[in-house]
């Protein structure tokens, strides 16, 4: 069953392989939004399970995240012409002021891994930058990371400057100087410690 053989690539962080067994499924006739729900999606939530047991730790969960990444752009002309575009859009960056990406990087690489289309406005962006992003693609949801405490004042102010939209998306944040207290503290709606966590709180807010 070329479905499980998607998921045991992933897990295995063989990128051809991903790459290779939904081809397959392709060829099979699959629905392409069954591959990625099926296959796809549901090796990265075991990724995320084996992580959450201490099985797996951040290097697995890169290459397994460039396996899916690998399967997914096979699989993502087929979404595209079927307009079943893979779940809600998110936007992400790291707040103004910091230059800091790996940690970004890796809740953006794992949140796409989970079928969320994900537009990565990188590093240094400030709440105008989010608004228009989140307009213009019409995002459910904006992800904010900094690394500096000395940006948490601007992770403040661009949670506020989101709040006054109508229709404002829900925001997440996270970082190493970031916690649950701070999140509460400054109105947003959701906060995760790492890339899993990002994952299971996007699925939350915004289904």
């Amino acid at each position: 069953m070329a479905i499980l053989e998607i998921i045991n690539s992933v897990l295995a962080f063989d990128d051809e392989g991903a790459a290779r067994s939904v081809q397959g499924e392709l060829d099979n006739g699959t629905d392409a939004m069954a591959i990625l729900n099926r296959g796809l999606v549901a090796a990265m939530d075991e990724v995320g399970r084996r992580y959450a047991q201490g099985i797996f730790f951040v290097p697995e969960m890169m290459m397994a995240a460039q396996a899916m990444k690998k399967g997914l752009s096979v699989l993502r002309p087929h979404l595209e012409s079927a307009d079943t575009a893979p779940g809600s859009c998110i936007v992400i960056g790291t707040v103004k002021g910091d230059r800091h990406d790996i940690g970004k990087n890796l809740v953006s690489m794992m949140l796409e891994c989970s079928g969320f289309r994900v537009i990565d406005l990188g590093t240094d962006v400030d709440a105008e930058q989010f608004v228009k992003a989140a307009q213009k693609s019409r995002a459910k949801l904006i992800a904010m990371s900094a690394l500096l405490s000395t940006t948490l004042a601007s992770m403040k102010a661009i949670v506020s400057r989101i709040r006054t939209e109508s229709n404002a998306p829900k925001t997440i944040v996270g970082g190493a100087p970031v916690t649950q207290e701070f999140a509460d503290h400054i109105g947003a709606d959701g906060y995760s410690p790492d890339a899993v966590g990002a994952v299971t709180v996007a699925r939350h807010l915004i289904g």
